[in-house]
């Protein structure tokens, strides 16, 4: 592309159009610089979702823990329920 631009910019330099010349060698400046801020935005958008992804693997290996605690303190709360019994029988 930016040799038919650059071809573009001569012919209408030579033809006497300088304003319109120096419009197509913006132009083309322009999309350089979009296509390089993209490139930035693509990068950025990746470290989000991968930050995204991390806090997510976190979150879940918490429940996974409570759900292990739970289950634990459920199994032990008919065996607490007795002893409680038996110290209220003294």
């Amino acid at each position: 592309m930016a040799v038919i631009l650059d071809s573009l910019y001569d012919a209408l330099k030579s033809a006497g159009a300088g304003t319109a010349a120096c419009d197509v060698a913006a132009y083309d400046n322009r999309l350089n610089r979009i296509e390089r801020d993209l490139t930035v935005l693509e990068w950025m958008v990746g470290a989000v979702i991968a930050v995204q992804l991390d806090t997510f693997w976190m979150q879940w290996q918490v429940v996974e823990r409570l759900a292990g605690i739970d289950a634990r303190i459920t199994a032990i709360e008919p065996s607490a329920a007795g002893l409680r019994a038996s110290l209220a029988d003294d």
